[in-house]
């Protein structure tokens, strides 16, 4: 029988499809903290919930989950429907995954225990941000972050299973629902993004190694905070303006984090008057984009110290946040710290 080696067509009708997100898993299952598998497949949970959620979203106008649910969440913020549909079908998936033993959600006020006696990772998710854009749309995205719990298998969960610094995460990321679904993660060594492909129900590798710009143009904050914050604030976005750069703020903190990691920028939400603590929450928020920022090569800050190195005294605890470009955080700090 006669035979011939493959080789590859790079016509048009034979083009490259790309690296899916199980076949990165697996390959690069090595470079996880902890390789035993149940990582990757927590991995995968989130990514199945985050399509499931994503079909939701493009289908909302018609499926009549727009709106305001009637409720409010533990952050006094209304709950609209689709907060809790993404609420519902993130911890759905990680319930039925067994890898999680425990989940901190932006809607529930409580530590949720999914009763998973062998699951050695807590997961701290925020299912829904940006939801005020929901009705008007605008993208909006899911962020978590992943701890190892702290005591042992079968035993209750206990307050330092789920109040951790940042620094012990061992991977976070989050999904972007826009012109496309985009999944961006770390484990620890750098930062991936895979673009959803409908049509064949798969995350493809589309962002290999993200890198932050060391600076960029844009900044983004929602001016409105500005004369009920440090003076320094001001000083520093009256700089940014002399020196031409651009205002960006769409209002959801995914799609502005997203564009400003890959273009160049700085994210600021400061301490207010209204809000001394900051607004950003420190354990589903802040802490998974610092990761990844850090990841990326970019930095992190609430203007005084590194975000994942603040201790966690609350589940729901907030933070200012001055992320972004490295460039760009150390020169709001200089304005800030005087």
């Amino acid at each position: 029988m006669k035979t011939k080696p493959y080789k590859q067509d790079t016509s048009p009708l034979g083009y490259a499809v790309g690296v899916t997100l199980d076949r990165f898993i697996k390959s690069n299952q090595a470079d996880f903290p902890f390789a035993t598998g149940e990582l990757s497949q927590l991995l995968r949970d989130i990514a199945l919930a985050s399509k499931i959620v994503s079909r939701e979203i493009s289908r909302a106008g018609l499926g009549q989950v727009t709106g305001a649910f009637g409720q409010t969440n533990v952050q006094g913020e209304e709950q609209q429907k689709l907060d809790v549909v993404a609420n519902i079908r993130f911890t759905r998936a990680l319930t039925k995954g067994g890898e999680v033993c425990a989940v901190v959600s932006e809607e529930d006020d409580e530590v949720i225990d999914l009763q998973n006696k062998t699951g050695k990772y807590v997961v701290a998710i925020d299912p829904l941000d940006g939801s005020s854009n929901i009705d008007v749309n605008v993208s909006i995205g899911t962020i978590f972050s992943i701890y190892r719990r702290v005591t042992p298998m079968g035993s209750p969960i206990q307050p330092e299973d789920v109040l951790q610094k940042g620094c012990q995460q061992v991977a976070a990321g989050y999904v972007l629902y826009g012109s496309s679904t985009m999944l961006v993660f770390t484990t620890g060594n750098g930062v991936n993004g895979f673009t959803y492909e409908q049509s064949l129900g798969e995350f493809f590798l589309s962002h290999h190694d993200i890198q932050a710009p060391l600076t960029g143009q844009i900044f983004t904050i929602n001016d409105g905070l500005t004369p009920g914050a440090d003076p320094g604030i001001a000083g520093f976005l009256n700089a940014c303006k002399q020196n031409g750069r651009t205002a960006r703020y769409i209002g959801s903190l995914v799609a502005d984090f997203h564009r400003n990691l890959l273009k160049g920028g700085i994210y600021l939400y400061p301490a207010t008057v209204a809000n001394p603590n900051g607004k950003i929450r420190l354990a589903y928020e802040a802490n998974a984009l610092a990761f990844i920022a850090e990841q990326a090569g970019g930095k992190a800050t609430d203007g005084m110290q590194r975000i994942l190195d603040i201790p966690p005294l609350s589940l729901h605890q907030r933070t200012p946040i001055f992320i972004g470009s490295v460039e760009l955080v150390d020169e709001l700090e200089t304005y800030v710290n005087g």
